[in-house]
């Protein structure tokens, strides 16, 4: 296992990821799209980030709550959505706080859904993050948990962005297996990108995602929804489990 990076408030890397992503708006939706029939009720989402996701839920009306790890993406959260009645708030969650229960006490049990995208993978204690995740599910809930795939892919990337490691949906799994959940759909997402993450991160040792390179990926959205259609979603960049709660 690698050691335990250390937090940093300041996220350089991962802003700007962030922000050379939420110009990708077709790949942003198509993301939310994918994960979409699984979303119920009041809905939590981990690691929201700035936004890039959220911004479909609070459109599409779903009282959604969102939460990040830094207090600079809860602010600018706040500031984003405060005007939709629909938006619960924002706050610091942190999946492996030694003191969850007591912390969090008003967000147990709370949520019909909770989901978290390309967040586990930073999170040292990925077991620990799951098994909060059922804490704060309603009975029934569900959990959808996005991550990236294929350990082979690990690069210059991952390393940046502080990622501990990549998955599979058989590694995934394990990880679900020690929470009482039902696993209730398996798929991989976004079959395409494994070329362009390999050419850049492996191949170029660049360090963050090129912006014209997803300003190009964007584009091309709908016919790489195809390819994955065609494929049946059996290979892709991401890693999607969805898990029901059950007690």
């Amino acid at each position: 296992m690698t050691e335990k990076i250390k937090f940093e408030e300041e996220d350089v890397s991962g802003a700007i990821t962030l922000d050379i992503i939420s110009k990708a708006d077709k790949f942003n939706q198509w993301m939310y799209q994918t994960i979409k029939p699984f979303c119920k009720g009041q809905i939590l989402e981990i690691g929201s980030g700035i936004g890039n996701i959220s911004n479909f839920f609070i459109k599409d009306n779903y009282d959604i709550f969102l939460s990040d790890i830094r207090a600079s993406y809860c602010l600018e959260l706040e500031k984003k959505f405060n005007a939709f009645q629909n938006f619960l708030g924002a706050e610091i969650i942190d999946l492996t706080d030694p003191d969850f229960d007591k912390k969090y006490a008003k967000h147990l049990q709370k949520y019909d859904t909770v989901f978290a995208l390309n967040v586990v993978e930073h999170i040292y204690e990925d077991e620990l993050a799951i098994q909060n995740c059922h804490k704060l599910l309603t009975e029934n809930g569900n959990a959808i948990i996005l991550v990236p795939s294929y350990q082979s892919l690990f690069n210059q990337f991952d390393g940046e962005l502080g990622h501990y490691r990549r998955y599979n949906k058989a590694s995934l799994t394990n990880v679900f297996s020690k929470s009482n959940f039902e696993l209730i759909h398996k798929q991989y997402f976004n079959f395409i990108g494994i070329f362009g993450w390999y050419i850049s991160g492996k191949i170029l040792n660049k360090k963050t995602i090129p912006k014209e390179q997803m300003k190009l990926y964007n584009t091309l959205v709908p016919v790489i929804k195809i390819i994955d259609k065609s494929i049946f979603n059996t290979m892709g960049l991401s890693t999607i489990i969805v898990g029901k709660k059950t007690l």
